[in-house]
């Protein structure tokens, strides 16, 4: 009893499973939950305030720093950075 899986690479695992794009989308998007988050707490901004600053609600925010919500749109994503005096930078790699 040979297991196909030995030897192989978790990137394999996911490729094979299908659920590579869904994991890598909900990584990137816990990494920049953390740095929103870590962003807002350096300068002391609320969550009221950062809703205000990227011209949203608070539930909207919440949505947005929810690590589990792969749902957001790329130009709120730039309003947050712009917001905490960043920028967004994706590329392909």
């Amino acid at each position: 009893m040979s297991n196909p899986r030995i030897g192989s690479s978790f990137d394999e695992f996911l490729d094979a499973e299908g659920f590579r794009d869904e994991v890598d989308g909900l990584a990137q998007k816990r990494v920049l939950v953390w740095q929103i988050e870590r962003a807002m707490k350096a300068e002391g901004i609320t969550k009221v305030e950062m809703a205000r600053r990227i011209n949203t609600s608070r539930s909207q925010l919440d949505r947005l720093l929810d690590p589990d919500n792969n749902r957001v749109q790329l130009d709120t994503l730039q309003r947050a950075a712009r917001a905490l005096g960043r920028t967004l930078k994706m590329e392909l790699v």
